[in-house]
């Protein structure tokens, strides 16, 4: 792509949207006096999902990447991305997932408020794990980022390679990759509350922290390198091994 100005201006709002209905559908389950409240974690995986197919839908211009796991999964592919690119594609999503949790934090604004509970505020925010283990929550992460980058670029090859539109989650399409994301969250995402992608965890996670949420406690700094390293581990390790692998698996 030629136009940095439209892959960042596609990012950005694409991922707010994502960060903005994925974010909400905690609120939803998570905050005092929702009417979703207490809808469970299956809510959660489906509410994600369709946030997903909400941030690729309005994204097709840049490929709809929404995570820096998925751009650095795609350039250690082989993907044709300049530095410069890369940089506003990390930035963009950066930004947009913190744009995304300030516009639920306004929509929930009451909701937090009357929640008395400070691990559910942040909850809304950034994931965090079930049981604490910083190495186990590391590896699980790596997992659930692995299936989600090397399914994208194994659809993506499996593609018209004639079409135009470019590498990323655009390339599975809006419906497919929703479905993926509800099945990695079904089935790893119990464990780490399933982040599978930086910006979504760590821009939020500084929307908390520089908020005035009433009560809202610590943004838990000591755990926020695991949903940022694990996903980066996770998408680069599937991007070099879809070199290799997609060829004789697909």
């Amino acid at each position: 792509m030629d136009n940095l100005g439209e892959i960042f201006l596609s990012e950005l709002v694409g991922t707010a949207l994502l960060v903005l209905l994925g974010c909400g559908v905690v609120a939803n389950v998570a905050l005092a006096k929702n009417k979703g409240l207490g809808g469970g974690f299956l809510m959660v995986n489906f509410g994600w999902g369709l946030a997903v197919f909400a941030g690729v839908t309005v994204s097709y211009t840049s490929g709809a990447h929404l995570n820096p796991a998925v751009t650095l999964g795609l350039l250690a592919s082989g993907a044709d991305l300049s530095a410069g690119e890369v940089a506003i594609y990390l930035l963009a999503q950066l930004l947009g997932a913190f744009i995304g949790a300030v516009l639920c934090w306004v929509a929930y604004k009451q909701h937090f408020d009357d929640e008395p509970e400070a691990a559910n505020k942040l909850g809304v925010f950034s994931t965090g794990p079930a049981i604490r283990s910083y190495g186990w929550n590391f590896i699980t992460e790596v997992i659930g980022t692995f299936v989600l980058v090397f399914v994208v670029i194994g659809f993506g090859r499996a593609g018209d390679a004639d079409t135009a539109t470019p590498a990323g989650l655009a390339a599975l399409g809006a419906l497919p990759v929703a479905l993926l994301v509800v099945g990695i969250g079904a089935s790893l995402g119990g464990p780490t509350g399933y982040a599978i992608n930086p910006a979504r965890d760590l821009g939020p996670r500084i929307a908390h922290f520089v908020l005035p949420i009433k009560g809202k406690g610590t943004s838990d700094w000591s755990y926020s390198w695991v949903p940022v390293a694990g996903p980066v581990v996770g998408g680069v390790i599937a991007g070099l091994a879809s070199g290799p692998l997609l060829p004789l698996v697909s």
